[in-house]
């Protein structure tokens, strides 16, 4: 970042609030040697308290926003997810169970869900939303309130950590795993090189190179032994935070279900010698930014999801990887045409018509997000989960 950007006006907000972060990240980086892994950048520029780009009050999500996620274009995502659970929640779970949902965005996915259990008659014990957002939960809070009977909000809680009781139910990560942060590496002379981030001539920040450490060098070595060759100077990402996550959820989950939802591939396509550049991008006002340094604490941060390393984390928590599907096809198995018909009746009005469909589309084709979202089912101990009609993509993890 030039020096005129880090020391901006300071009647400019959200100019003074990343030049903040700026400051701090360049001590951190001075305290380090020189040197910050990118891990720790993007762990910083995401959730540092008061200036990480999840914490800092900025505008996210939907209108306005930086990004658009599945249930902010269709309730008919989060009606059809609730349907397809509902015999988990009403027969494994015994109509006790709770859900958790991670990221609760605006709190459009949650009142959905909850909307499609009523109308399903199908009881749960509490909904939790684990959001480190203060202003996400805000609107997360008048949203709920707005729409969802009184009886129901006072069931509805807002977590800053994991329950740490044991429990039993469904736990909702929709776009979570990709804003993990990851270590950005380099393939260089045959052997992995740690990315990070550096002080520059001109005071600003900049990308640089050093031999890997453990556990990355020999996490890099084994994804090029099974995905290899690569090109020299191939550039990718690896999440360490993945593991642990799915660990923890798994050690207090009792019996119940994981559905994970989120852009990514198998290893083998994550990881293909032509995809040389990686897939860790920016996002600012829904415009792409590929300097992942642009804009510190005013920009989300995401790389896509190895959801072959999400399997394994999973056999590794003793979890059973039930559904893996693209997006597109599983919404289309899992009932959406169904609750399509449902919502526009005999389609009189017609441009309610029209957006719906449209909102179909943008959910379920391959254009849209119909193949690049994957849908991921983790049980334990569910043997109602529907998955007879959902295609079986788990042969290509």
């Amino acid at each position: 970042m030039p020096p005129e950007e880090s020391s901006t006006a300071t009647d400019d907000p959200a100019a003074a609030l990343s030049a903040r972060l700026v400051d701090s990240l360049q001590q951190s980086i001075r305290e380090a040697g020189g040197f910050l892994p990118f891990v720790e950048y993007m762990d910083r520029a995401l959730y540092a308290p008061g200036l990480g780009y999840y914490v800092n009050g900025a505008h996210k999500l939907g209108a306005g926003g930086d990004f658009v996620t599945a249930p902010e274009i269709s309730p008919l995502f989060g009606e059809t997810l609730a349907a397809w659970l509902a015999p988990v929640l009403a027969e494994d779970l015994d109509g006790e169970g709770m859900i958790l949902e991670f990221g609760g965005g605006t709190g459009r996915l949650a009142g959905d869900v909850l909307a499609t259990l009523r109308e399903l008659e199908v009881p749960w014990s509490g909904y939790r939303i684990l959001e480190v957002s203060p202003d996400l939960r805000e609107r997360q809070r008048e949203h709920l309130r707005e729409v969802l009977p009184a009886e129901e909000f006072a069931r509805v809680a807002w977590l800053d950590a994991l329950p740490q009781e044991p429990w039993r139910g469904v736990v909702l990560a929709n776009e979570v795993l990709d804003a993990l942060p990851v270590e950005l590496f380099c393939w260089r002379d045959g052997d992995a090189a740690q990315v990070g981030v550096t002080e520059d001539a001109q005071g600003g920040l900049s990308l640089a190179e050093r031999a890997a450490p453990e556990p990355l060098r020999s996490a890099v070595r084994d994804l090029h032994a099974r995905c290899g060759p690569w090109p020299e100077g191939y550039t990718s990402e690896w999440r360490p935070a993945l593991a642990p996550w799915l660990a923890a959820v798994a050690e207090r989950l009792e019996r119940g279900v994981v559905v994970a939802v989120d852009y990514g591939f198998p290893r083998d396509a994550y990881y293909a010698a032509e995809r040389h550049q990686g897939t860790l991008v920016g996002y600012h006002r829904q415009q792409m930014v590929l300097d992942p340094l642009t804009r510190p604490g005013l920009m989300d941060l995401t790389a896509s999801v190895d959801f072959t390393a999400v399997a394994e984390a999973a056999d590794a928590a003793g979890l059973e990887v039930a559904v893996y599907a693209a997006q597109g096809e599983f919404l289309l198995a899992a009932g959406l045409p169904a609750r399509f018909d449902a919502r526009v009746g005999d389609a009189t009005d017609a441009e309610a018509t029209l957006r719906t469909a449209q909102a179909v589309r943008m959910l379920t084709l391959p254009g849209e997000m119909g193949e690049r979202f994957q849908v991921m089912a983790l049980t334990r101990d569910c043997p109602s989960l529907p998955r007879a009609a959902i295609p079986d993509r788990r042969g290509r993890l």
